[in-house]
């Protein structure tokens, strides 16, 4: 499956399949069929599919013939595009990339304030792993015991590693953030964000979602951009 497939899937599911009606077996409407190929229909089911067992059992009693079954597709369906159950999960992976990496974006690269730009970051943040948190949690449990996923889950948290370190140092050098060695912390922060939005929002009953915001808000404000603007929805900072 080439980048370009993945990249079609992905967007498939972000913004086409929230406005399908459930009722219909493949959960297409006619418009956007017209515009997506079958394959890349069939593809996106499955990969729903598996984002919606997660949420009824772990990844490690999941199986093709299982989740097929919430499919309406024969088990066939589901080799011309998958080998096996991993790079299912690797393919929703990428996919969880792209959300957070899209809600990320404010913090990450936007000009203004850092601090309102750091509340609106989290709040996507938070939202997007609300949805997605048993299929988050499902590569991280399986990351212990399976090489394969703790190979492609520390290369997903190695990126958010590199871009937490990247704006922390971008910051340093306008005078934002006072001077400390930025790798370790980002790392602790983001391995902090992971902690504690699985634990958050894994299971069920999930958490609400304001408590857990207004949490990291203070752990990572305080830590970059100082104590006074704890409880703050914006600051007299300015990112240029």
């Amino acid at each position: 499956m080439t980048w370009c497939q993945n990249y079609i899937t992905i967007c498939y599911i972000l913004f086409i399949m929230p406005y399908i009606k459930k009722s219909s077996s493949l959960r297409v409407s006619p418009q956007p069929a017209q515009k997506i190929g079958k394959s890349e229909r069939t593809r996106a089911t499955i990969l729903n599919a598996a984002l919606d067992l997660i949420w009824s059992q772990p990844f490690r009693d999941m199986t093709v013939s299982s989740l097929m079954a919430t499919t309406g597709l024969s088990r066939s369906a589901f080799y011309p595009h998958f080998k096996d159950l991993h790079e299912v999960m690797e393919a929703l992976l990428e996919m969880l990339q792209v959300e957070i990496f899209d809600v990320a974006e404010p913090w990450v690269s936007g000009v203004g304030d850092p601090v309102a730009l750091m509340h609106e970051s989290l709040e996507g943040l938070v939202r997007v792993c609300y949805q997605r948190g048993p299929f988050v949690r499902a590569i991280a449990d399986a990351a212990t015991t399976d090489e394969r996923f703790e190979k492609g889950w520390n290369q997903f948290l190695g990126r958010f590693d590199d871009a937490t370190c990247a704006r922390i140092e971008a910051d340093q050098k306008q005078g934002l953030i006072p001077t400390f060695d930025a790798r370790p912390v980002a790392i602790a922060l983001t391995r902090l964000d992971a902690y504690t939005l699985i634990d958050a929002f894994g299971q069920r009953p999930r958490s609400k979602q304001e408590p857990v915001r207004e949490a990291l808000a203070r752990i990572w404000i305080s830590t970059l951009y100082g104590s006074e603007w704890l409880g703050k929805e914006s600051s007299n900072l300015v990112r240029t």
